[in-house]
């Protein structure tokens, strides 16, 4: 069911009707709600793949909207929706549903979801933000990140056509009847010393993980000294959208009813793609599998939301000890313009890794450490707009993806290969 919004404001005069009861998606399938601003037919809508928005009402040059929370009882603050047909006008945009603007203010976009820049906070507050379209900007796309969706990945891939180290494959159906990409690459013309996974989107809308993980495959499928080794000696796996579904629809995906991609790892797993990657893992890994990473972004802002972390909250010195291992050669041998910083995620976990609750028994990370041979598996979590005070975007996160790789490279070369 797609359950993404479309809000059409044309005509003359002033907002006559409100708005009142535009709630679920489920609700207003296919429907056009029409609504009046001046004499402008401006489109404003949520009908592309990722987009997420609720119109509030409109008020002159005003804009009141809202995220769509959908099947999440919670508070969050994904968003992402269009504009057409306000060129030259100047809008302001306020958020009704708390405040979603991130440190760097919105994202923009200007070719329909390729490239995206941050527009600051010069303009902009917490909870709205007003932009002046140029004279030729007839379509913008606005967001609190920098959407990725299936078509990026797809633009992506297409890259590596004909790269022996690469092998695209299927993990499994979605509900909605998507496919669930899986990708194998490294070393793939023989047997490999080792095995890595790697998944990203198991929160739907934590969407710079992507970007990530493709600096991650750009390092191994390079020339470099860290992409030749690993490509002699590591076979990864890479789920990029454990929940596909919600990627594509634009749900927020984090602790969605009854519970989200992630905590569904326990016994009786009801997302087909969990399902399937717990009975791929084991088979797959043939007891080589020692390093598994689970991409992620936190929170909007906050002292801990702000920094790269490893959010390793799970009891056990041991673990805490291996993981730490890699960290340091990430924090020392990092050579992007996103540091990660060690003391941040000992001053969040705790010096020895003990962990202030222990992770969920049902988590992803929880399930990957009872993998044979597994000794590392983990999180990383990728700010959306602002790391340590440097600017997270396309670019940036791609090349902390290659910094992720160079690190394991050192890791694993350490152990004796």
């Amino acid at each position: 069911m797609d359950r993404r919004r479309f809000i059409s404001c044309v005509g003359l005069g002033s907002l006559a009707t409100g708005c009142a009861g535009l709630g679920r998606p489920a609700k207003t399938e296919g429907i056009q709600r029409e609504h009046v601003m001046k004499n402008e037919a401006i489109a404003i809508d949520a009908s592309f793949p990722g987009g997420n928005i609720i119109l509030d009402r409109l008020d002159g040059d005003s804009v009141y909207l809202r995220q769509d929370p959908r099947d999440t009882p919670r508070w969050w603050f994904y968003w992402a929706f269009r504009v057409r047909g306000a060129a030259g006008r100047s809008l302001t945009f306020h958020f009704t549903g708390g405040n979603v603007v991130g440190l760097r203010g919105p994202a923009r976009s200007r070719d329909g979801g390729w490239t995206w820049e941050w527009l600051g906070m010069e303009n902009a507050a917490l909870n709205r933000f007003a932009y002046r379209f140029a004279a030729d900007e007839n379509d913008v796309r606005f967001s609190m990140g920098m959407p990725y969706q299936e078509a990026q990945l797809t633009a992506f891939l297409k890259r590596y056509d004909r790269n022996p180290r690469l092998r695209l494959g299927r993990l499994c159906t979605t509900a909605q009847g998507r496919n669930v990409e899986r990708l194998n690459f490294g070393c793939l013309d023989r047997e490999p010393q080792y095995r890595v996974l790697l998944t990203a989107r198991h929160h739907c809308c934590e969407m710079m993980a992507n970007y990530e993980l493709e600096g991650i495959m750009e390092e191994v499928m390079s020339d470099s000294q860290a992409g030749e080794w690993l490509a002699r000696h590591v076979e990864f796996l890479a789920i990029p959208f454990m929940d596909k579904d919600g990627v594509e629809n634009g749900d927020q995906g984090k602790s969605r009813d009854p519970h989200d991609h992630c905590e569904d790892y326990g016994r009786d797993s009801i997302y087909p793609s969990v399902a399937a990657l717990k009975a791929l893992a084991p088979a797959w890994s043939q007891g080589k599998l020692v390093f598994a990473l689970d991409l992620h972004c936190p929170a909007i802002r906050g002292e801990f939301h702000d920094v790269i972390l490893c959010p390793d909250r799970l009891r056990g010195r041991e673990n805490w000890q291996r993981t730490a291992e890699y960290l340091e050669i990430l924090e020392r041998a990092g050579q992007g313009p996103l540091r990660f910083n060690l003391e941040d995620s000992r001053r969040f976990n705790g010096w020895d890794g003990s962990g202030k609750e222990g992770a969920s028994p049902n988590q992803f990370s929880t399930w990957v450490r009872t993998v044979p041979g597994v000794r590392i598996g983990t999180v990383i979590e990728l700010p959306y707009a602002s790391a340590g005070g440097r600017e997270v975007n396309q670019d940036t996160a791609r090349a902390f993806g290659r910094d992720l790789a160079r690190a394991l490279h050192e890791y694993l070369d350490r152990r004796g290969a």
